[in-house]
């Protein structure tokens, strides 16, 4: 439910569960499959049940860290709440999950402010993707957008943002190749101010010469946006690849520390048999998951729900 000053993003299908459930299938085969074959092949938990479902977690990319707490709090309520039935332990991961997972106590966008999103992460991880989903889903629910081409130093990367401008049919602010980009974000401030803008969704470099040299540009780039609009609803989110598994934890670390990330986007989640991922960045991380990805339609970014991702990542039918 959309809570007073907060701007949703369109919910731009009503299947949307349907998608998600096809587009965690893989994880959902990998994870809930072997959970039920273990819970079907035994009757009472005993510590072999418990064993097996721990490699199932890990498997799935749920941490160490998290699977072991997720183990423990399952076996003190299956022995306070005498459990015999080992199906009914499913019952009990969902509502362990949702409450890890749990959902954005920040909305992502604020009504009467400029929403300034600056997108960062690695080359390769659907940046750009994700920009011109997010656009996508804005305009279809009614706001204005401007995507400005922050990325001034990847060859081809205001060119892919235009491209991607062209098809959601938002402008695109750039500068040439090689240009400031921190001067782009100030132009593309006070044109999102003078156009009567939603949402400034800014494009940024995910790799320079070194990792200093990135996150010093970000930091520029985040001291621009604050001064220029200091009224505006600003916000950095990161772009983690969920194929990338550790890789991508690792890399949140490394930018949360320079640049205190508000919020995350997980991206290809259809591409990975490993969703646990969505798990550990919430135990480990502490940052909201703002947005995840399961395929490659533009409708196929939603805003996310822990209680709709257990459902659809714990559950055996489409």
């Amino acid at each position: 439910m959309k809570k007073r000053g907060e701007l949703k993003l369109s919910d731009s299908s009503k299947g949307w569960l349907k998608r998600l459930k096809t587009g965690l299938r893989r994880s959902r085969e990998k994870l809930t499959d072997q959970l039920f074959d273990i819970f079907l092949r035994t009757t009472i938990p005993g510590e072999k049940v418990w064993d097996d479902i721990e490699e199932v977690l890990i498997q799935a990319d749920v941490g160490i860290k998290a699977t072991l707490k997720i183990v423990q709090d399952l076996r003190e309520r299956v022995e306070i709440e005498r459990i015999q039935d080992p199906l009914q332990i499913l019952g009990l991961l969902k509502e362990e999950l949702i409450r890890i997972l749990g959902d954005s106590k920040e909305p992502l966008l604020l009504a009467n402010k400029l929403n300034v999103l600056i997108i960062v992460g690695v080359n390769g991880v659907g940046k750009t993707t994700a920009i011109a989903k997010i656009a996508h889903r804005a305009m279809k629910g009614g706001l204005k957008v401007l995507l400005a081409a922050a990325d001034t130093f990847r060859a081809a990367a205001i060119e892919q943002l235009e491209i991607w401008g062209e098809r959601v049919r938002a402008p695109v602010l750039k500068h040439q190749r090689g240009s400031d980009p921190a001067a782009v974000v100030y132009d593309s401030i006070h044109a999102s101010q003078a156009r009567g803008v939603n949402v400034l969704l800014i494009d940024t470099a995910g790799r320079l010469h070194t990792y200093v040299n990135l996150m010093e540009e970000l930091k520029k780039i985040k001291r621009i946006a604050a001064r220029e609009a200091p009224k505006s609803n600003i916000k950095t989110l990161l772009v983690i690849d969920a194929t990338t598994g550790q890789n991508g934890i690792a890399q949140a670390k490394l930018f949360d520390e320079a640049l205190k990330i508000d919020g995350i986007i997980l991206t290809k989640l259809d591409g990975t048999a490993k969703g646990g991922i969505v798990v550990t960045i919430a135990d480990e991380l502490r940052i909201p998951i703002n947005l995840i990805g399961v395929g490659e339609r533009l409708e196929d970014l939603c805003e996310f729900n822990a209680n709709e991702f257990v459902e659809a990542l714990l559950s055996r039918d489409i």
